[in-house]
């Protein structure tokens, strides 16, 4: 190899100390500088949502180096405020389910983060109430046996079981919520396939059960949100999905993080009521479509590995 192909080699890698023979003199060196992105606090501390994050972010280098810095901890709703709020910087990604609104207010990376597990959904009750949900077969069996679900004030859940006639209980802050069920205020805590097992880990309750049987499904894509005017760091993070998926690693992604969830939770033997959510865009609508449509195909490939 020729010196000035090794010279070549080791500039491109950043291995070269000196100046080629007869070369000005570059000036010293000048690391890029590296991007700190704050993520909101529940989604760092979920190690599913910050692995995918981290993956898109290492899977699109030209933008250069990056860290994730854990956010304040907000409320869900407060985080969007403060991301709509480009001055403010308390939080630069969020991860959420999609809604309407969201989607006008925020700038949406349009790609399911968990493979549309967010809406598939159990219930996670004490177990003196697990004898109510014995025998529903339908939504009109939730209906008239008045069973109480309870969710965060802000999220699009709560529009979208109100919508289909289901009692709902709420409270801006989710760490509220569990007390809430534990004090009988509602009667299921509603959490998507993709999070309740993490969520029972960080309880460690054991007077907390997932109920066995149902399943609540409807199309709720979760989306990586950024500010609407943050479109570098939207462009980097759809580029990095996008790479993810074309490779491959965003299927063992899926496969690492929820595989477990879809075999433990025995989603194929539950008895599954399907919901409307009115409350989507034309774009959310039909991924949310295709979601369901790939629905059988995605839990066997989750279930295998």
């Amino acid at each position: 190899m020729s010196r000035t192909r090794i010279l070549a080699l080791m500039f491109c890698w950043g291995l070269t100390g000196w100046p080629v023979a007869g070369s000005a003199d570059p000036g010293p060196y000048v690391a890029p500088e590296t991007h700190g992105y704050i993520l909101w606090y529940r989604n760092y501390d979920s190690s599913a949502i910050r692995a995918l994050v981290t993956l898109a972010l290492k899977k699109t280098p030209e933008y250069g180096p990056f860290r994730l810095i854990r956010s304040e901890e907000l409320s869900q709703g407060r985080a969007l405020r403060e991301l709509a709020d480009d001055h403010a910087r308390l939080v630069d990604i969020v991860n959420v389910a999609t809604s309407r609104e969201r989607e006008t207010q925020l700038t949406a990376i349009p790609i399911p983060i968990d493979g549309g597990l967010l809406g598939l959904r159990v219930c996670v009750a004490t177990p003196d109430k697990l004898p109510l949900f014995q025998g529903i077969r339908t939504l009109d069996d939730i209906r008239k046996r008045d069973i109480r679900i309870g969710q965060g004030a802000h999220w699009p859940d709560t529009q979208v079981l109100r919508a289909n006639g289901i009692s709902v209980v709420t409270h801006s802050r989710y760490e509220i919520l569990f007390g809430m069920l534990r004090n009988d205020r509602f009667d299921c805590f509603a959490r998507g396939v993709s999070e309740v097992l993490y969520d029972l880990g960080i309880e460690r309750d054991p007077n907390l059960a997932v109920e066995p049987n149902l399943l609540l499904a409807y199309p709720m894509p979760s989306y990586l949100f950024v500010g609407p005017r943050q479109h570098e760091i939207a462009q980097r993070l759809q580029l990095g999905l996008e790479r993810a998926i074309e490779d491959g690693s965003f299927g063992n992604y899926l496969a690492t993080y929820y595989g477990t969830a879809v075999e433990a939770l025995r989603l194929r033997q539950r008895n599954v009521i399907r919901l409307q959510n009115p409350d989507l865009t034309e774009e959310s609508r039909l991924i949310g479509r295709k979601t369901f449509q790939n629905l059988e195909r995605r839990l066997d490939f989750l279930a295998s590995h």
